[in-house]
């Protein structure tokens, strides 16, 4: 009786039970089934297991919308009782990403324009596949008109596949050592970074057949619908050659497709089909369109990229704040690349080759050599060491700003393959101008850059960098102030070698290079500057002056006493070195007429190098007409084909 009683009161409980082990395994079956089916009709992001998956879209989760705020800082506070949702599929648990982690992953750009130089990474990538441009402009949102960041390419594109690693996070298919990209997560941080949603437009061309592919990724759509988790919705076309059109793929089922259509034009610019394919009319038949829009708005409540200051250019709203101290500091690029984007991509990458070109609404961006813009540069060997084995080599090209000391500039431009990371890095700080106009070039591949590549991974060896950095501004500054107006603080050592003036030519013995002793880090820091045939010639004359400088000097006169002139600097002269005026003027002239010997060597090899450049210039322009021939052929050979199957079935039907 006892028993009884108990299991009466607790059929309810019992019942209950009951009810949701039936609504869990309803709920598996039916996580099961979108499994099955995730092969054949990829839609999702859905990380541990597959990066495509095939769940409903339009079936939100019980939780109430929230409408995103605009300001982007302030987009990541919605629902804040939510945690991911954990769900057993297949006999393994798994986590499903939300989509606040698209926001708070984005958080790792602080900078806009850091942002969109990631988005160029992927064109500048592209160029190893033919990529011969990369468009970046404003347009408009359809539905509301709010202006919208435009970055388009002619690259290889991207198929089916490549787009859902694309949207995912973690996968990359860039295996080159050049390539800039490697992380696989540039894109989903870049975007979500400066606007709510984005929406991509891919066309690819391989193996005689033509997909293109659109792709969604809206913060706003998986907010306001309550989902739990990161939803993609993709559609994917291929060309049929009988039919002479685009075509879903032939793996999609009707309503799988009908189902991401429909989120695509309840939740995109556009509100057709036949407006979503129309986007591909400018793309030809291959190449990628980025369209970002619902733009973060700043603390102000303005947009944050500002489209109409300069028609030519997009700025950061709220960043120009001049000193009105200096005017020529105001206007130096070191400080326009903070809000001006042109300024900042004329210097984002150290080389670029002659056949590709950014286009900053609608005109072309300069490319600009912080290295041409340095007087009297010096070349310096740096050889980094870790463990006791050479981490890598770099030449740092050290030198004053060619507006010193008019301006407060200072500092290194670090690159890494090809893409500056730090900008005018001020690796030391004064109080009496010591290292004031001091600028340096480097390309660092040596060390790893963060994700946001705006800074380095603070390792050993980028310590070791930044010191020996330190050291180079102080020494090259305390032996060539003077040439700017300030005064020496030591002598002028004597050359070893002589380097290359701010013009191109050779600089004055009077000027010699500067020469830096090994430091205490253990890292071999000699100066090794490579001139070709004229190196050998050059130290040898060198070493003669020297001997003649020597013997023609009275051997109780201090070196410091000799009257010598560096920039309108004059140093202490005496008595014993006017009676010594002789010797010194005839060491004078043999200076001089090695000058002169060095300038006619160096002109030589500069037009030698300009021979150089035109060949180099007239095989580019070959392989580039070489590859539209290509390419040209390749789409006649695809219309061949596609007309000599449609001859094929009329044979077969005559028969």
């Amino acid at each position: 009786m006892q028993q009884k009683e108990y299991q009466k009161a607790n059929l309810p409980r019992h019942q209950k039970s009951n009810t949701n082990s039936k609504r869990q395994e309803s709920e598996e079956n039916r996580s099961l089934n979108c499994s099955s089916t995730r092969q054949n009709n990829p839609s999702i992001l859905d990380q541990q297991l597959s990066p495509i998956d095939d769940t409903s879209l339009l079936s939100a989760s019980p939780i109430c919308s929230a409408p995103v705020c605009r300001q982007f800082w302030k987009a990541g506070n919605y629902d804040e009782g939510l945690a991911s949702k954990s769900t057993l599929q297949n006999g393994s648990s798994y986590l499903h990403i939300h989509p606040k982690f698209l926001h708070s992953n984005a958080t790792s750009h602080k900078w806009a324009f850091g942002a969109i130089a990631e988005l160029l990474d992927n064109a500048i990538d592209e160029i190893q596949n033919g990529a011969t441009f990369v468009i970046v402009d404003k347009t408009s949102n359809p539905r509301d008109g709010n202006p919208a960041l435009l970055i388009q390419d002619d690259g290889g594109g991207m198929d089916p596949e490549a787009m859902r690693r694309c949207l995912s996070f973690g996968f990359s298919d860039k295996k080159s050592k050049s390539a800039i990209g490697q992380y696989g997560n540039g894109f989903k941080t870049s975007t979500m970074r400066l606007g709510a949603d984005v929406i991509v437009f891919s066309r690819h061309f391989k193996e005689r057949k033509l997909t293109q592919s659109i792709g969604l990724l809206s913060y706003t759509f998986l907010s306001q619908t309550g989902h739990d988790r990161i939803v993609v919705p993709v559609l994917d076309y291929e060309f049929n050659a009988s039919t002479g059109t685009m075509e879903a793929l032939a793996r999609y089922n009707k309503e799988h497709f009908k189902s991401n259509l429909s989120v695509l034009l309840q939740w995109s610019p556009y509100s057709t089909e036949a407006e979503l394919l129309k986007q591909f009319d400018d793309i030809s038949y291959h190449g990628t369109k980025v369209i970002v829009y619902n733009l973060w708005l700043n603390d102000e409540g303005t947009m944050e990229l500002d489209f109409d200051s300069d028609p030519e250019d997009i700025r950061i709203s709220g960043d120009v704040n001049p000193t009105g101290k200096n005017i020529a500091s105001d206007q130096h690029l070191a400080n326009r690349l903070r809000y001006s984007l042109r300024v900042y991509l004329s210097i984002l990458y150290l080389r670029l080759p002659e056949s590709f070109c950014m286009i900053l609404r609608g005109r072309v961006v300069e490319y600009h050599n912080i290295a041409t813009d340095l007087k009297f540069p010096e070349f310096i060997l740096y050889k980094p060491q870790s463990g006791g084995c050479v981490e890598g080599t770099v030449i740092t090209t050290i030198g004053f700003v060619k507006e010193a000391p008019h301006v407060n500039i200072h500092g290194f431009n670090v690159y890494h393959k090809n893409r500056l990371i730090l900008p005018f890095w001020h690796v030391v700080s004064f109080s009496d101008s010591r290292g004031r106009g001091v600028v340096g070039v480097l390309e660092a591949n040596f060390i790893e850059p963060t994700h946001n590549k705006q800074d380095f991974e603070k390792t050993s060896v980028f310590q070791k960098l930044e010191h020996r950095l330190k050291e180079m501004t102080w020494e090259y500054w305390d032996y060539h102030c003077g040439l700017i107006g300030y005064q020496v603080k030591k002598k002028i050592r004597a050359p070893t070698a002589s380097p290359l003036s701010a013009d191109g030519g050779p600089h004055d013995s009077i000027h010699p290079p500067l020469v830096l002793n090994k430091s205490s880090l253990g890292v071999d820091t000699t100066i090794e500057r490579r001139f070709g045939q004229a190196f050998s010639n050059i130290q040898r004359r060198a070493q003669l002056g020297e001997q003649l400088k020597r013997k023609e000097q009275h051997p109780l006169v201090e070196p410091e006493n000799i009257k010598r002139r560096a920039g309108g600097v004059n140093l202490t002269d005496t008595a014993p070195n006017q009676e010594k005026q002789p010797s010194h003027t005839n060491a004078k002239q043999f200076e001089d007429q090695e000058a002169t010997n060095l300038q006619q060597e160096n002109k030589r090899l500069r037009e030698q190098c300009l021979e150089y450049e035109k060949v180099k210039e007239e095989l580019n322009l070959k392989v580039t007409i070489l590859k539209r021939e290509i390419e040209d052929t390749e789409r006649e050979y695809a219309c061949m084909m596609a007309e000599l199957e449609l001859l094929d079935k009329v044979k077969e039907e005559n028969k």
